[in-house]
């Protein structure tokens, strides 16, 4: 691939055409709104010049319901060897641009699974693909040669490709990322009208839950949009769940110790479901889950205090396999808690507490 045209350049967009640039590809920038794919082309993404000729790959970052319309109007004016979309739903787009009788053996709708609670070029960065699945949707029509080109901006992004079936591909997203986009909004929305002195309460826990419900609504309103059936099947399945869950918290307030009995078993069957669901979420690179020691160090809330526990750490010969950090409630400190291979925890304890830093047991 020598040339791209990137159209749509938002925080997907922007992304591929930085991880493109940077790897020679000559990339054109277009949007809509032409003051922000300039502000990409400031950024490096490209160049917001019109291509002279039919580029290489037209890759598509529009709103799920602007991607039918935007590709077939590339198509029609054959501005590309070869088409793909990066919409988060897949059966949809595919259904209308079959409806307006294009030839889509020049297209292959794709999603690459990686995204930032923020939106926009500026939001951009390079390396936002990288290690994540990126999946490729192609059917008996796709050309061989776009299947290829795909691979090969996936390869670009340093992304892992993933082959799946449009409509598996819907169902699978509605699983892992649109169900449960809508129940941490619902989680975060108790906290609008939620008094203060519970409010400054709020610990690791509730911000994990609440993170991505900071997305853009007008985004995930389309997002929504393009792929309402498989969501709501999941959340009805939740809403039955959430019912019996109810039902025993219920039975738990009960005087009778059968209905508490009752209760207690109905809250230990959701509470296990979760922990054998939990255990299936893939590791770090997409590996199988693995289990890590945690070594929590007390830090003060000053610069460069981070920077210190990890070099400190490669001193001991430690690798950090994953970090959490907790910020302690009024108070300039936090805790951060290193995930380790269990057999480095106590080096790493040991090394860390001789130059001077606390240890919380």
């Amino acid at each position: 691939m020598r040339t791209a045209l990137v159209i749509g350049t938002g925080l997907i967009g922007t992304s591929a055409a930085l991880a493109l640039s940077a790897r020679g590809v000559v990339v054109h920038l277009a949007d809509h709104d032409h003051e922000q794919a300039r502000t990409a082309a400031a950024l490096g993404a490209g160049t917001d010049e019109v291509p002279e000729g039919p580029v290489d790959l037209a890759i598509v970052a529009a709103p799920p319901a602007h991607v039918a319309g935007v590709l077939a109007d590339a198509m029609r004016r054959g501005v590309a060897r070869g088409y793909l979309d990066v919409a988060s739903v897949k059966g949809g787009p595919r259904r209308e641009l079959e409806a307006l009788g294009l030839d889509l053996s020049a297209y292959i709708g794709t999603h690459p699974m990686s995204g930032r609670e923020k939106s926009g070029p500026l939001a951009a960065t390079g390396d936002l693909f990288e290690g994540r699945p990126w999946v490729l949707t192609p059917t008996r029509d796709t050309d061989t040669e776009v299947l290829n080109l795909a691979l090969e901006l996936v390869s670009h992004c340093r992304a892992v490709p993933v082959v799946m079936d449009s409509d598996a591909h819907d169902r699978a997203v509605a699983l892992v990322s649109h169900m449960p986009h809508l129940m941490s909004s619902m989680v975060a929305a108790r906290l609008e009208s939620a008094e203060e002195a519970a409010v400054r309460l709020c610990g690791q826990g509730i911000r994990d839950v609440t993170r991505i419900a900071a997305s853009d609504p007008r985004m995930w309103i389309d997002i929504l949009s393009a792929n309402p059936g498989p969501v709501a099947d999941l959340l009805t399945d939740v809403a039955a769940d959430l019912e019996e869950t109810v039902r025993a918290l219920r039975a738990l307030q009960s005087s009778d110790e059968d209905k508490r009995t009752e209760g207690t078993a109905g809250i230990e069957d959701v509470l296990r479901r979760g922990n054998a669901g939990q255990v299936r979420v893939p590791g770090k690179h997409g590996a199988a889950p693995r289990v890590y020691e945690v070594v929590a160090v007390l830090i003060d809330d000053q610069p460069g205090q981070l920077a210190r526990i990890f070099a400190d750490a490669g001193r001991a010969g430690v690798n950090i396999e994953d970090v959490r950090i907790e910020h302690a409630t009024g108070q300039q400190a936090g805790l951060v808690q290193l995930m380790v291979e269990p057999k480095a925890a106590t080096v790493l304890s040991a090394a860390l507490r001789e130059r001077g830093w606390a240890i919380r047991q």
